[in-house]
Parts: C-alpha cells; structure tokens; sequence
C-alpha cells in the first residue's frame, strides 16, 4: 500500500473509542472510575498520586494479550504487589468503548485473582445492547476457564451459546476465542487491544546501535528508533519527510536525519545539522532532539495505534515545545485516542477542561480523581482566557498540590 492509498484508508477508517474505564483492587487504585473519557486524556497529580498506575492499568491489559497473564501478573510482583493492600476480592478492569461513532457501546470486564497454582481470570464477559431498548445481554461470558460465547457479526440474546472450554484458567477468554473467524465482535477487541502502545520512552535506548532491518512500530523504550526510520525510508518515504518537517520547525538548524547500515550489520542513526558537512551520531546527539523525533514518529505513524499512551513527555524537552506537541497529540485523535500523564503547565496549557483528570490521595492513602471542568470556577476561568497551566500553578484547582495535604481537598474549617 503506498502513501497516498494509506491516507485514504486512515481518512476513512474511525478508531475504537474507551468512553469509561473502572478498575478496582489495582495498587493505590482501590476503586477509580473515568466517565466521559476524551479522544485525549491528561493525567495530573503530584508524584505518588496514581497517574503512573492509572497508565499502567492500560499497559498490564496489553501486555495480558499480547504475552499471556501469568507474564504480565508475575512481573509485577504477583499478588503481593498488585492487589491493593488490605483489600480482598480481584482486581477488577471493566472498559466500555465504542468500536466507531455511532456503533452500540460494549462493555468488557475483567477479574483477576491468584490461588496458590498462580493467577487466574475469575471472571471476563463482553456485553452490548444492540437497539435503543431492552437491557443489555451478556455474548461472551466466562469464569476459570468455563463459559460460553455467540459467534456472529451481530450476536443477540436470542442465539445460541457455545460452550468453548479454555484449556487454562490463567487463559483470558477475548484473546483466545478472538483469534477465530466466528467470533468478529470479540476479535476486534482483541486486535483493539493488542495495537495499543504504551511508551516507556529510553532516550539512552534510542541512542543503542540495532541490527539493521525495516520495523514497522517504534518499540515501547525506543531502542528500534533507526529500524522504523529505515522502514519508512523505505516504505513511505513522504510520511517520512512530514517527521522531519515538523521536527525541523522545533529544532534549530536541524537538515536531516540518516540511519545507515554498518558493515556490521547493525544500523547507525545520524543527525545532520544544516552549517555542518559531517552528520552527528545519535549517541552524541541532543536529547530532546531524540525525544521529540521519537514522538513524532509514533504520532505521524501511517498505520497509527488506535490508543497511545504517552508519559512525562515533558522531560528532556524545552517548555516552549510542550503546548506544540500537546497540538500534535491533538491532531493525532483524527485517527488513535491518547492519554498522557504530566506535571508540566507548559503541556496543560494547550489542554481543555474536560480533557485534564486531576488525582490525589484520600486520607485512606488511595487514588481518587476529579475532572478539571467539574472543579468549581475552572470552567468559567478558561472562559474567560486563562489558561489551564496558570491555573494550575495558582492552585486554582483546590486538589492535586503536593504541599497540602498530600495533595487531597481540604476539609471544610481546616487548618491552611
């Protein structure tokens, strides 16, 4: 598929949408809901507040489906570590999305526990209401291992079940029926799912020297940066050029970027600036010159992830670039749903009201959070001019400040 048959498809093509998002017993997450969720989505909070968990919740559920429970369960601790602390019951993920706008809201749950053979799923169903009326109905539902599912493009109360043993209680239901052909609705979960990206970007990484050979996705840490520039050298070399467009417009004198094959066989990522003959190796290069062509590349990806998740993007870049890329991440919910978390003003000005979930620790010492635009006076601010970064750094918000109270409300007739 060339570059222009690519952009037809992505004009044309509309990605899932996560609307809401519950999770209970998951760390400091003891019970969390996320109603109304935003194409983008800003976590804000103090450190320890639960942004990193809330972002981690998204990368334990890729991980389940794309390496299997046990994997993503044991190195995170096992129990000990994931289940929140004198809680009993599992841990419980429950996501409704819609797969394109207009279509019938899904709801997929969720529920993870441990015996003494290991993790397993205690309990998972998928269920929808296909018309305007009548209660919603379960079309896949499981529980250890045992369970039933309809196959169709458009299952209904009225079909028929088939009772589809898992081999494994640890065996998640959606990702094992969604690999047949009978099951669409449950195997575009799975797809759905299994192209998330989640960033845990190492700029140390993306200086590494890979072994060479074309690579279609920027990998979590990064350190396949020249890989996926060789690929769309190669492949989609105008997307390519749009990648260098825009990171030439934030850093100076910036002409090129190469990266080359060594006799080796690995591959070696240059920078080029424009008053220079010689290029520059990455190892030697600017870090947030890596950074922000390490963002760029994952945002103008041609086959974009439909969910991206992208943390601190503040670090290592200059402030005067953040409201910039908040712009791109704006512009990239044509095609993928994001979430990012920040401590940056610089990032939050660029974001609206609605857009921005702020998280604090109650005085039990577990995540709770609020929506900027249901915060008294925010609203109202903004509209008249202020921005949401200013706002924030005046303690406008009345939660999530390190310096009081860990960040919780204050009570009313406390002490300030």
């Amino acid at each position: 598929m060339n570059d222009f048959e690519f952009e037809a498809h992505q004009q044309a093509a509309k990605p899932a949408r996560i609307e809401y998002l519950r999770v209970q017993n998951y760390r400091a997450l003891r019970s969390v809901e996320l109603k109304e969720i935003t194409a983008l989505m800003v976590l804000l909070g103090p450190n320890g507040s639960g942004k990193s968990t809330i972002f981690d919740v998204f990368n334990f559920l890729s991980e389940c489906f794309q390496f299997g429970l046990r994997h993503a369960w044991d190195r995170r601790g096992r129990a000990r570590e994931l289940k929140t602390r004198g809680q009993d019951g599992p841990i419980v993920i429950e996501l409704k999305y819609r797969e394109g706008p207009q279509l019938p809201i899904i709801t997929y749950h969720l529920a993870l526990d441990e015996h003494d053979k290991g993790p397993f799923v205690a309990e998972e169903w998928l269920q929808w209401k296909r018309g305007s009326h009548g209660k919603p109905f379960r079309f896949l539902d499981y529980k250890q291992g045992q369970g039933a599912a309809i196959s169709g493009d458009m299952p209904d109360e009225q079909d028929q079940r088939v009772e589809t043993p898992l081999r494994s209680p640890d065996l998640i239901a959606v990702n094992t029926l969604g690999q047949f052909a009978e099951h669409p609705r449950v195997a575009a979960l799975r797809e759905f799912i299994t192209d998330w990206y989640v960033s845990y970007l190492s700029i140390d990484d993306t200086r590494g020297l890979p072994e060479a050979g074309p690579q279609k996705r920027l990998s979590k840490t990064g350190d396949n940066l020249p890989n996926v520039i060789q690929y769309l050298k190669e492949r989609h070399e105008k997307r390519l050029e749009r990648i260098f467009e825009a990171l030439r417009r934030r850093v100076p004198r910036l002409e090129s970027v190469f990266a080359d094959p060594m006799p080796d066989g690995r591959l070696l990522l240059q920078l080029k600036d424009a008053p220079f003959d010689r290029p520059v190796l990455s190892r030697f290069a600017s870090d947030g010159t890596l950074k922000m062509l390490s963002y760029l590349t994952v945002l103008y990806d041609p086959e974009l992830s439909q969910f991206i998740g992208i943390e601190e993007p503040e670090n290592f870049l200059h402030p005067r670039l953040l409201p910039e890329l908040a712009e791109e991440c704006r512009s990239a919910t044509e095609r993928s749903q994001l979430l990012v978390t920040t401590h940056s003003p610089f990032f939050l000005n660029a974001i609206q009201p609605e857009e921005v979930r702020v998280l604090y620790r109650d005085e039990d010492g577990f995540t709770q959070t609020v929506r900027a635009s249901d915060i008294t006076g925010i609203r109202q601010f903004v509209e008249g001019g202020a921005s949401m970064g200013h706002l924030w750094l005046e303690g406008r918000f009345g939660v999530g400040d390190p310096l009081v109270n860990g960040g919780a409300p204050q009570r009313k007739g406390a002490k300030k």
